[in-house]
């Protein structure tokens, strides 16, 4: 992280800080998400891997039985791991970038100053159980929570005491902020891939119920957007 989190800036003097959810179920779609970044981006960027492990030490809660990953909590203490200074990106793994991710500031220059941005969906799952076949849960501000831009010395109250200690529903619906306080994003910046209709606009393409990487999955709706990233990355086909 190395303490590179000055506020945005459209010509590219400051760091943009990016925090991935990694787990190792998905490892291949974290790379594959990474690189897709590294390749478009026009200005400097640092990409962190939020993994579990990393932060045992001051993150505590076990793992709950709705959780379908290591970083269904976790990702809220993005701001305590930036030291509260800046501005960070965090995301879900299971995405690819379509478009330069710094582009981002221009999405958010004329919006106000919230103290978080997301990309306020409002639907209700086309499934009841997730890609690994856990149950489904439907409740209010669904997948907002899977990118997030923080300005992270408005999220103070983000600590990692009340991380540990929050109820998933209190952390994922942005309980712990005022509603004016909630920024929106474009819905591109986390188009929900089968959930809504093929969108060769998106800006960042969310395989939301399960993407290509998984065999059950490899038709799904925007497959080729992955297969073809993965394959810049590697030099060869997927499988």
């Amino acid at each position: 992280m190395g303490g590179h989190t000055g506020k945005p800036s459209r010509q590219g003097k400051t760091i943009l800080n990016l925090f991935i959810g990694y787990d190792e179920q998905e490892a291949v779609a974290y790379h594959v998400l990474a690189h897709s970044i590294i390749r478009q981006a026009t200005s400097p960027i640092s990409i962190t891997p939020l993994c579990r492990d990393h932060f045992r030490a001051f993150f505590t809660r076990e793992r709950g039985l709705l959780e379908s990953t290591d970083f269904s909590i976790s990702r809220f203490l993005v701001p305590y791991l930036s030291g509260y200074r800046g501005y960070s990106i965090y995301m879900d793994c299971d995405m690819v970038f379509k478009t330069d991710v710094t582009q981002i500031w221009h999405e958010i220059k004329s919006i106000g100053h919230p103290a978080v941005w997301v990309a306020q969906h409002d639907y209700t799952p086309k499934t009841n159980v997730k890609m690994d076949h856990r149950p489904q849960t439907s409740y209010g501000r669904k997948n907002w929570s899977s990118f997030i831009l923080f300005d992270n010395h408005r999220c103070h109250n983000l600590t990692p005491d009340y991380v540990n200690t929050a109820t998933g529903l209190q952390l994922h619906r942005f309980a712990w902020l005022r509603d004016e306080d909630l920024g929106t994003l474009g819905l591109d910046w986390n188009w929900l891939v089968e959930e809504y209709p093929e969108n060769p606009n998106a800006k960042v393409l969310h395989y939301t119920l399960g993407g290509p990487w998984f065999p059950d999955h490899r038709k799904t709706p925007h497959a080729q957007d992955w297969l073809d990233e993965y394959q810049r990355m590697t030099g060869k086909p997927y499988g």
